[in-house]
């Protein structure tokens, strides 16, 4: 068992004088473990922030820097999805037109179409790359014809200020380049998340597409691992659970936002954590901290 101090006394700990950066804040929901795990990370000097929200009350569970502007790796490819499940709802051929990869599009790291002999995919197959593989090729395509404005532009008419997309995938990231490739307030992606479980994100029709895209995703490496979803097949409720997110990976970046329902409540949330990923150990505290983050959620909602 956890020993876990109270949560007035952890709250007093955490807003001490010598840590003055992080604000956090915990409500009396069960979610100690978490919060403690996540402060000891911020205490040797990650930067922390999350966001918790109950999905019928809208009550805040947790809040930790969660209006702090974090980066997010690729987990800002939610707003292009987004804006290409809106573009569909307007003119549902859009979905099917035919990209081919460019040479401009290219990147490395996460995806499958890299892999794959087609030269061209539809949007909705992109899409679908994108939500389930975080696949930074299909990604790149999709952006060259949406264009970063239009995600921009939508972002800015969903009310975001600290939560945007800035650049494409890149396999390096020179002087003229965004230093990231998104950023997120963790308050604004779990109101995202909320929106779209809600069915109140553009209009339902695109929430809907959104959380198809990204129901299929495979990665439950982090706050998500505490699930015990199999990260190939858990689109359907699984003991009582039901989940959809998306994930950001960069040096010293992880990141996660989702919606998990159970048989007792719902909840949206995101997690960001900038750490110093100088050793596999480095990485490791940070996963089990993020672990013992989703138990928490787990707990809440089942």
């Amino acid at each position: 068992m956890v020993d876990v101090a109270p949560a007035h006394e952890r709250r007093d700990s955490i807003r001490a004088p010598r840590m003055p950066r992080h604000r956090a804040e915990a409500r009396d929901v069960g979610f100690d473990a978490g919060f403690r795990a996540l402060g000891i990370l911020a205490y040797a000097g990650s930067r922390v922030s999350a966001s918790v929200v109950d999905l019928d009350s809208r009550q805040s569970l947790v809040a930790i820097d969660d209006r702090v502007s974090m980066p997010t790796g690729g987990l800002g490819r939610l707003l292009l999805l987004i804006e290409v499940s809106a573009r569909i709802t307007a003119d549902e051929a859009f979905g099917g037109f035919l990209i081919g990869r460019s040479p401009q599009d290219q990147a490395g790291g996460s995806g499958l179409w890299q892999y794959l002999l087609a030269r061209g995919l539809t949007v909705a197959d992109l899409a679908s790359l994108v939500g389930s593989a975080g696949d930074n090729l299909a990604a790149n395509a999709l952006l060259r014809v949406v264009g970063l404005e239009a995600v921009h532009a939508r972002a800015e008419s969903l009310g975001l200020g600290g939560t945007a997309l800035l650049d494409r995938a890149r396999d390096s990231r020179g002087p003229d380049d965004a230093p990231q490739q998104s950023v997120g307030a963790m308050s604004e992606l779990a109101g995202l998340m909320l929106g779209l479980a809600r069915a109140e994100l553009v209009d339902p029709l695109t929430s809907s597409r959104v959380l198809g895209w990204l129901s299929l995703d495979a990665d439950l490496s982090l706050a998500s691992s505490a699930f015990g979803l199999a990260p190939l097949a858990h689109r359907g409720p699984v003991h009582g659970l039901q989940f959809v997110n998306a994930t950001g990976h960069d040096a010293g970046v992880l990141a996660e936002a989702g919606v998990l329902r159970g048989p007792r409540h719902g909840l949206a949330f995101a997690v960001s954590v900038h750490y110093a990923d100088s050793s596999l150990a480095a990485r490791l505290r940070v996963l089990d901290a993020l672990r013992v983050f989703g138990l928490d959620l787990l707990e809440y909602a089942h």
